[in-house]
C-alpha cells in the first residue's frame, strides 16, 4: 500500500498544476523505481544510528487510505550523525488541511527525543507551497543552488533548509 501511494505521488510530480517536488523526471508510471523501494525498505529495517537507517510515519484517512507520510533518514556522511534528513508528501485530497504541519510536529518531537540536533531537508526551489510550510514550521533557509538538477530539459534550483532542535 505504501509504494502504491508513493507511486501515485510520483505521477503528480510537476503535472496537473503541481510543482515539481521530486528531483526525478516527470512520469505517468505509478511504479516506484526498484532502487528507491530498496533504499526505503532497507532503511526501515536498519537501527537508528547505523548508516542508511530510515523511519517513516503514515497518516491514514477515514477510509483507511494513506493521507500523507513523512520520513527521517540518516545523513549520507557518517560524521553528520547528529543530523537527520526529512522527506514528506501529502495526498492531493488532503492538502491544505494542516496534515503536513502535524506530520512535521511528529518528526520534530521524535528527533528531539531521539537525540538529534538538526533536521535538514532539500526542496526544489520552485515548490513554493512546501517552502512556505517549512518556513511556517520554523525551518530556516540554509542556501540555494541554481541549476542543481536538469530534468526533462529544464533547469531546477534546490533550496536547503534546516531546523535546530
Amino acid at each position: 500500500m505504501l509504494f502504491a501511494y508513493l507511486g501515485e505521488q510520483l505521477t503528480e510530480n510537476g503535472r496537473n498544476g503541481m510543482p515539481l517536488f521530486q528531483p526525478i523526471p516527470r512520469t505517468e508510471d505509478p511504479v516506484v523505481p526498484a532502487a528507491m523501494r530498496e533504499r526505503f525498505t532497507r532503511g526501515l529495517a536498519t537501527p537508528v544510528g547505523e548508516p542508511g537507517w530510515r523511519r517513516a510515519w503514515i497518516a491514514v484517512d477515514p477510509q483507511g487510505g494513506i493521507a500523507g507520510h513523512i520520513d527521517l533518514r540518516a545523513n549520507a556522511d557518517e560524521a553528520c550523525g547528529h543530523r537527520t534528513q526529512l522527506g514528506m508528501g501529502v495526498h492531493r485530497d488532503c492538502r491544505r488541511l494542516g496534515l503536513g504541519s502535524l506530520l512535521i510536529d511528529t518528526v520534530i518531537a521524535w528527533a528531539g527525543a531521539t537525540g538529534f540536533a538538526w533536521i535538514d531537508l532539500e526542496v526544489l526551489s520552485a515548490n513554493a507551497p512546501a517552502i512556505g510550510l517549512y518556513l511556517r514550521k520554523g525551518f530556516l533557509r540554509a542556501g540555494e543552488f541554481d541549476d542543481m538538477y536538469r530534468l526533462d530539459n529544464e533547469r531546477h534550483g534546490c533550496t536547503f533548509m534546516t531546523y535546530r532542535l
